[in-house]
């Protein structure tokens, strides 16, 4: 009995193993949590998320997807009461740059994904503190994309060279019984991206060569013809009624089917939609760029990085490193999962030859990449705006669309933001 008794007492002390040590106590599986911006990829990111945990199983993925009409306005609230998500979507602008220097963002100059990153995008990711903070989605620029037969049969022989042979050429497409061109008006990220970048570029850029330094201090001065020419052609096309009727109802999913479909002749879209975009339904397709330059003057081309992706610094350490492991997974061999379905242009100096895409689209965006740099100032210049002013001008871009403001008044109200915007960061 007292043997026995040992016995049922040893049992209930703690297990050890064959050389009398107790074992070692299982490690917590690492939790992230990631908040990205995938308005027209969702589905691959979960594919992405999902063949990364059966590959490391001791990791958890929680995503989230933002929604809204900008990167902005989902993280503010977030990085205002310190706490981003371990994983999330940023553009390469001075509000995500002063995150960056304020310590909220890892570097991210120790994963592969950064040493494979070109060059002209790398600057775009370096804060002025010198931190690499983020890896950028691709290469990216808005294009005009065409349905060439519509072309054809309103007799266009080749594509607009400037503002005005685009007034034209849509002019002859609604003579033909075509809808010229469809934006989306209902989601005003793209007419940030597309129409205002570009007169960004080729209306103020020429006159204004320290345009970032203008903005950054809030001296820019919009209130002239080249302010008001930022939103004049945008009055031009729906005074003109080359856009669809519904233009104001029209979000960003709506104009890809509008195009693919057939039902219009021109969409002006980013390279991240032309996986959707080059392939519509018994369609020839063909792009270029978007021609917002006035007759006589040369195009500058818009060219710079899609909404790419960070790590929280004030995330643990082993999260940090578990979440920089997920994006060079992501940028790795869970690329073809994502790439293939969108037909963006990577943002690597060396590219695999089975990336999908076509190559015609990738040459044309090669070229303007080259003008951009022989200008000397390449980057989507709506992304430069401070975040604040990015939501005022989404507003204003709608009201001139609408007819409720004119050019004039929005390229003032433009301004005045972009001053109290100074003015409150220098407080």
């Amino acid at each position: 009995m007292a043997v026995a008794a040992a016995a049922l007492l040893g049992g209930c002390g703690k297990r050890e193993d064959a050389a009398g040590q107790p074992p070692a106590a299982a490690a917590e599986p690492i939790v992230l949590t990631a908040l990205v911006w995938a308005p027209d990829w969702a589905e691959e990111m979960h594919r992405v998320a999902d063949t990364f945990m059966r590959e490391h199983p001791d990791v958890r993925i929680n995503l989230q997807f933002m929604i809204g009409n900008s990167v902005e306005e989902n993280l503010k609230p977030k990085a205002a009461t310190d706490s981003l998500p371990d994983i999330i979507s940023v553009n390469p602008n001075p509000y995500t740059q002063a995150l960056a220097d304020q310590g909220l963002l890892a570097d991210m100059g120790d994963t592969a994904a950064w040493d494979n990153t070109l060059e002209i995008l790398q600057r775009e990711w370096t804060s002025p503190g010198r931190r690499r903070f983020g890896i950028p989605g691709g290469l990216a620029t808005t294009l005009i994309y065409y349905n060439r037969d519509m072309f054809e049969r309103a007799g266009i022989q080749k594509p607009p060279a400037d503002f005005d042979e685009f007034i034209a050429a849509a002019g002859a497409l609604k003579k033909a019984g075509f809808t010229p061109l469809t934006l989306s008006g209902a989601f005003p990220n793209m007419l940030g991206n597309g129409p205002f970048s570009y007169g960004f570029a080729n209306g103020v850029v020429p006159h204004v060569p320290d345009w970032r330094a203008r903005i950054a201090d809030g001296t820019l001065a919009l209130n002239n013809a080249q302010g008001a020419g930022l939103f004049t052609k945008l009055k031009v096309l729906a005074d003109k009624k080359l856009l669809p009727s519904d233009c104001m109802r029209t979000g960003y999913d709506d104009t890809l089917r509008q195009f693919t479909e057939g039902r219009v002749a021109m969409t002006f879209q980013g390279t991240w939609a032309a996986g959707t975009l080059m392939h519509g339904r018994d369609m020839r397709v063909g792009v270029f760029p978007p021609p917002w330059n006035d007759k006589g003057h040369a195009l500058t081309p818009v060219i710079g990085s899609e909404t790419g992706f960070a790590v929280a610094q004030r995330s643990s350490e082993r999260n940090r490193k578990a979440a920089k492991q997920f994006i060079d997974f992501l940028y790795g061999p869970g690329m073809p999962i994502w790439q293939s379905k969108r037909q963006n242009i990577p943002p690597f100096k060396k590219v695999s030859e089975d990336m999908a895409g076509d190559r015609v689209l990738f040459s044309l965006v090669e070229r303007m990449e080259h003008a951009a740099l022989e200008s000397g100032a390449p980057g989507l210049y709506y992304s430069y705006l401070p975040a604040n002013t990015i939501e005022v001008l989404h507003g204003l871009l709608q009201a001139v669309l609408s007819g409720r403001k004119s050019p004039e008044d929005a390229a003032r109200a433009l301004q005045a933001s972009i001053r109290d915007q100074a003015r409150a960061g220098s407080k």
